[in-house]
């Protein structure tokens, strides 16, 4: 399960955040997770206890919005929503896209605790 190394990977960023503006804890951590990022929200969720104990986030509630996915067409170059398994064109229906939204993971937010 390598959502336990993302997560914890998560902590150390939101650790330093912390370290950095001076706070005592986190209270929530906001994620933007697309689901072409081949990572798994509910796996995350899991994982995130174990991530977060005896850190300074132990007490953080782990927040997750799922993007959309968003292609921009070759030949018309309009950009649309697409499907996971169906990344064509929504104006045309042409199947040369490139993917520009829904294959990311970004850490949105931090709430602190001062």
């Amino acid at each position: 399960m390598h959502e336990l190394s993302i997560c914890q990977n998560i902590i150390s960023q939101v650790e330093d955040i912390a370290t950095q503006h001076n706070a005592t804890g986190i209270a929530l951590i906001r994620l933007q997770l697309g689901p072409l990022s081949g990572v798994e929200a509910p796996l995350l969720q899991r994982a995130f206890p174990m991530a977060i104990a005896g850190s300074v986030a132990e007490n953080a509630t782990l927040e997750i919005e799922t993007l959309p996915i968003r292609v921009q067409c070759k030949s018309c170059h309009a950009q649309t929503d697409a499907s996971p398994n169906r990344l064509v064109c929504g104006q045309c229906g042409e199947w040369q896209t490139t993917i520009i939204s829904g294959d990311e993971m970004l850490l949105a937010s931090v709430e602190l605790i001062k």
